[in-house]
């Protein structure tokens, strides 16, 4: 299994960086380009503190943004 590596971030500003970047996932834009971009941003920042893949992780916030914000439109 493969170790997730590790930002050398103080342990207190991962975590509150973490939360910070899935609170952004949840905000929705008015057009599908600024879910996208909502999404992707938080997506990505979320897969940095974590030490995960950026691209991949500004890719599936993209797209979950986009899906959720389009499909309950009322709750963004």
């Amino acid at each position: 299994m493969q170790r997730l590596r590790t930002l050398p971030l103080q342990r207190g500003l991962a975590p509150a960086l973490g939360v910070l970047a899935l609170g952004a996932l949840v905000a929705c834009g008015d057009t599908v380009p600024e879910q996208a971009l909502i999404g992707g941003g938080a997506g990505a920042l979320t897969t940095a503190v974590v030490g995960g893949s950026v691209v991949t992780g500004a890719a599936v916030g993209a797209a979950g943004n986009v899906v959720y914000c389009q499909a309950y439109p009322n709750r963004c």
